[in-house]
């Protein structure tokens, strides 16, 4: 139907059916034709004319889209049990590579690991990613899931995003765990169906929010605010899950250096006859954090007690723990936290279990607290990026620990090094040498050449393992990468 349209009569407001001839009022109505043309002559009269050979350009503004991730299927009642988040890409830059790198961490358990992948389709769109976790066993409260995206095209290109995932308490009720969300998300969007009831309560302070509330098939939606405006940005709030759209931020990515020839994460440095003065095995690791244990445990330095023949794996080496003792840089410095099920001693005192305790040169370590003398080591180097440890019982000649900070090149007060070691540092994947009088960096291989490296003897030997002399190696590329508890 359309409004009267006589151009006598221009404040007649009568609907009329089409292919009427006049209005209930009477007024005629002109043809279709006559419409149209009457209205191409009004719209000409308000043009200017245009010459036939000019062009007309008309400008097409592209819908401005900003990557982001929707996020769904949250569903914070299944509490302690397993969920699924969908992931969907949108808003990438037409230049993204087809497939999209994502990394995700969590204090959460993911359960299909933390690497995934987006792929684009023939049609433009992203194949969602399924992240599965679990919450059983954590304390109530909101967890981070860090994502990272990396796109390898002829440009590389990364963005970051962190997601909140609230685990409430097993008897928390479905009304507290909406006004949670509802608290910490202020833009949301309320569905109420199959005669459900929609309540939301939302104090702002005089803030902005955007709500869409939408009730069908007998639903009710109830809805309290004191104020309504409208920011950027929605989420999705159903009785069944949430959903929401996780903004994607782009990092500037520093300059790739060069790769290092030899990538490790532990590794030793061996000397085939040993000398006077020094160990056997000088045994590198570069982690977050160095787990101390049994020769046959799931630790990353792997100690034994020796006597006067060499280590015994059985006897007194039992009483280690399989996961001893934690050594791993503090705020101060280098600290050592008791782990274990006998105990150790810092010169002669029990630190306390799950206590750090900043480590100091010269300070002698005794595992264990029950009976001493198993395994004794000393500080004997505490340097801005590293710390050394050398046995003081009957392993002295066998092994020495050079535990190091990964990624990070010493000060240049530590020029001066270790007395009797050689200079060392950790940085892009592997370990370098470094000259203490001309600052020189090599990088560690076994093909070095040592005879041309300041403080190693000539037949010295470089090994990707901190335990060559073991049939499994002990490689650590894997082991640098899981994240320990202690």
């Amino acid at each position: 139907m359309n409004r009267c349209s006589n151009p006598a009569h221009p404040h007649c407001t009568v609907w009329v059916m089409p292919g009427d001839a006049a209005c209930a009022h009477g007024h005629a109505q002109p043809a279709a034709s006559d419409a149209a043309q009457s209205s191409d002559d009004a719209l000409s009269a308000h043009v200017p004319a245009m010459p036939a050979s000019a062009p007309i350009a008309m400008p097409i503004a592209a819908p401005s889209q900003r990557p982001h991730l929707h996020v769904s299927g949250f569903d914070p009642r299944a509490a302690g049990g397993r969920q699924v988040l969908k992931l969907e890409l949108r808003g990438m830059p037409p230049d993204c590579a087809p497939q999209v790198t994502l990394l995700a961490s969590s204090r959460l358990r993911l359960e299909g690991g933390e690497r995934h992948s987006f792929t684009r389709t023939l049609r433009g769109e992203w194949l969602p990613v399924f992240l599965e976790f679990s919450s059983r066993g954590l304390e109530h409260g909101q967890y981070r899931v860090e994502l990272e995206l990396h796109s390898r095209a002829q440009a590389a290109r990364t963005w970051v995003a962190t997601l909140l995932i609230l685990a409430p308490r097993a008897d928390a009720s479905l009304h507290d765990i909406h006004q949670t969300f509802l608290a910490t998300h202020k833009n949301v969007r309320v569905h109420a169906d199959d005669a459900s009831i929609a309540r939301v309560n939302a104090r702002l302070g005089g803030g902005r929010v955007d709500i869409d509330v939408k009730a069908s098939n007998a639903g009710i939606a109830h809805l309290d605010l004191d104020g309504l405006n409208a920011p950027q940005g929605k989420i999705d709030l159903g009785f069944s899950s949430i959903a929401w759209d996780e903004d994607l931020l782009e990092i500037d990515l520093p300059a790739q250096a060069a790769d290092h020839p030899c990538p490790a994460s532990m590794a030793c440095l061996e000397l085939a006859g040993g000398s006077a003065g020094r160990p056997r095995y000088l045994r590198l690791f570069a982690l977050d954090e160095c787990v101390l244990g049994r020769v046959d445990g799931e630790g990353d330095v792997l100690l034994a007690h020796h006597d006067d023949a060499g280590p015994v794996a059985e006897g007194l080496t039992r009483r280690l723990s399989a996961r001893h003792a934690v050594i791993r840089r503090g705020r101060e410095g280098f600290e050592i936290e008791d782990v274990s099920r006998y105990g150790l001693l810092v010169d002669g005192t029990w630190p306390g279990k799950h206590k750090g305790l900043r480590l100091h040169p010269g300070m002698r370590i005794e595992l264990t607290a029950s009976i001493p003398g198993i395994v004794v080591l000393e500080v004997t180097a505490v340097l801005a990026h590293a710390i050394v440890l050398h046995r003081v019982d009957a392993g002295l000649a066998h092994e020495a620990f050079y535990l190091l900070d990964p990624e990070r090149a010493p000060a240049g007060a530590a020029r001066a090094g270790v007395a009797g070691l050689p200079l060392l540092c950790h940085r892009d994947g592997g370990f370098w040498h470094i000259d203490a009088a001309s600052g020189e960096q090599t990088p560690l291989t076994p093909t070095v050449a040592f005879h041309r490296l300041a403080g190693w003897p000539r037949d010295a030997a470089f090994a990707a393992s901190a335990y060559p002399e073991m049939r499994n190696g002990r490689s650590t590329s894997a082991q640098s990468a899981v994240h320990r508890e202690s």
